[in-house]
């Protein structure tokens, strides 16, 4: 049987039973775990062999199949650790990805407004299920295992701060602020004056909300606006600029517009720090699932992707860092946290919506344990004296800000400022 040898194929250790809608059963592999896959229609089979990137998470979605001693996430781990298959149609797009990806990533203003509003416009009560008090919706950083979700989502805004370098009283810019809890921890914590653009029409909603009842919307300002025509208008304006989990959205044709405008709204002692999903196995596509359901116009990058525009667009790398299974265990706490809550999950979409989005944290997280999936923040600047000469200023400004990170106003200054080091 043809989807036997493919499932056989794809799987990595332990057995699983496949069960077609005729009842015939089928063993493939022995011993632990031991699983079950049970077809509910002759369909689903012939979806399965044609395209099963794209079919298997849909035929989930609709309850097409079901798994009997474990559950999607223990499937998807035991179909994940073999060799990727692509069936008859996916082999077929495959061929094709170099000239497709271009078109899947062409994301022309109007595209990206679009693209952010599939996926950021679901409401901030559906967030709420299973991020962390301050709607953090990128990868947490977890210096010691065994610390909360909330813990670690602190610990990754000191951590991007403190890299950062500000001075009281910098004009920062986030680009892709979300719900706009790194501006305002930025503005909290370190005196800077904020800035955050983005594309969800709700999450502008929401960050404009959360300034005001924090007394900082003097200080932190929120735009739906795209980074390419707000880079127009503010050349030279800002000493640092952030950007976490947006790079992801932006697509390998535009990477150069995308430093170009980074590089234009820095002043000449300007530093970024752009923080990204990327690969560690080198250029891809991203999964035709995802691209449909979840991220329409998402790529995660290879860092060879992305250092030659770095390269090219008049910037310096001035640190980098990989950051290897954060996110998955961000992702585990998440997926933890919604199936825990689906019933309410449920009420505010269905039961369809329930099984996707399972599935989309389940697939993701296993995509960063054994896919090659990882995370990395390269700072970039436009002088090669905008940052001291060694990372030591990292780790204090870490300790400090983890020091006072439970007051309400800081006017911190790091103990070495970019000048000393030029």
């Amino acid at each position: 049987m043809l989807l036997v040898r493919l499932l056989a194929a794809a799987k990595g250790d332990g057995t699983l039973t496949l069960v077609t809608a005729n009842g015939r059963q089928h063993r493939i592999g022995s011993g632990p775990p031991h699983l079950t896959l049970r077809l509910h229609d002759r369909k689903v089979e012939r979806d399965l062999l044609i395209n099963p990137r794209l079919r298997f998470g849909e035929a989930y979605m609709d309850g097409r199949f079901s798994i009997e001693g474990g559950t999607i996430y223990d499937l998807l781990a035991m179909l994940m650790s073999g060799a990727e298959v692509q069936g008859a149609l996916g082999r077929a797009l495959e061929s094709l990805s170099p000239l497709l990806r271009r078109a899947q990533q062409y994301n022309p203003m109007q595209r990206s407004r679009q693209n952010v509003e599939h996926h950021y416009n679901l409401s901030q009560q559906f967030y709420q299920l299973f991020l962390d008090c301050d709607m953090q919706y990128s990868c947490a950083y977890f210096p010691e295992p065994g610390i909360s979700l909330d813990e670690a989502q602190a610990a990754k805004k000191r951590h991007i701060a403190a890299k950062l370098l500000i001075v009281p009283g910098m004009k920062v810019l986030d680009i892709g602020c979300g719900w706009g809890g790194m501006a305002l921890y930025l503005a909290r914590h370190t005196g800077a004056r904020v800035t955050g653009i983005t594309l969800s029409s709700e999450q502008l909603a929401v960050a404009r909300q959360r300034a005001d009842e924090a007394g900082l919307a003097d200080r932190v300002t929120f735009e739906l606006r795209d980074y390419r025509e707000f880079a127009a208008a503010h050349r030279g304006a800002f000493d640092r600029i952030v950007s976490v989990g947006m790079f992801e959205h932006v697509g390998v044709p535009h990477y150069r517009d995308y430093f170009s405008a980074v590089r234009e709204m820095l002043n000449d002692q300007g530093a970024a720090l752009i923080h990204s999903i990327g690969r560690l196995d080198g250029p891809a596509s991203t999964n035709p699932w995802i691209r449909k359901y979840i991220f329409p116009g998402g790529y995660s990058p290879a860092l060879s992707e992305v250092l030659p525009v770095i390269e090219r667009s008049g910037l310096f790398t001035t640190d980098l860092e990989v950051l290897r299974l954060h996110y998955a265990e961000t992702l585990r706490h998440w997926r933890a946290r919604f199936l825990a809550r689906w019933e309410e999950a449920k009420v505010l979409y269905d039961e369809r919506f329930c099984r996707m989005w399972e599935f989309y944290l389940a697939g993701a997280e296993l995509a960063f344990r054994l896919q090659g999936h990882m995370v990395f923040q390269v700072q970039v600047s436009r002088s090669l004296g905008a940052v001291p000469l060694t990372r030591d200023y990292m780790l204090n400004a870490e300790r400090d800000l983890a020091g006072t990170s439970s007051g309400h106003s800081v006017e911190r200054r790091p103990s070495r400022t970019p000048e000393s080091a030029s």
